[in-house]
């Protein structure tokens, strides 16, 4: 998977990993993949919730260590 932009949300709470990443979303082309990394517990479902309400893939979701990391494709 090859990575156009990454974003580091750690240490930031809901729901501004969501607004960062729909903001840096908005100025990249169609097909271009975003790899968010986020602290906040809460990202799983939000991300999850946030692609289907925007219609940005959910390529992938995972955790290391303390950090959750979504990787969302451009609609």
């Amino acid at each position: 998977m090859i990575i156009d932009q990454e974003l580091d949300t750690r240490g930031l709470n809901c729901p501004l990993p969501i607004l960062k990443a729909k903001k840096a979303l908005t100025a990249m082309q169609s097909g271009q993949l975003l790899k968010v990394v986020s602290t906040d517990k809460g990202s799983m479902r939000d991300f999850a919730a946030f692609s289907k309400q925007t219609g940005n893939e959910l390529m992938s979701q995972e955790t290391m260590g303390d950090d959750f990391i979504h990787v969302l494709k451009r609609r």
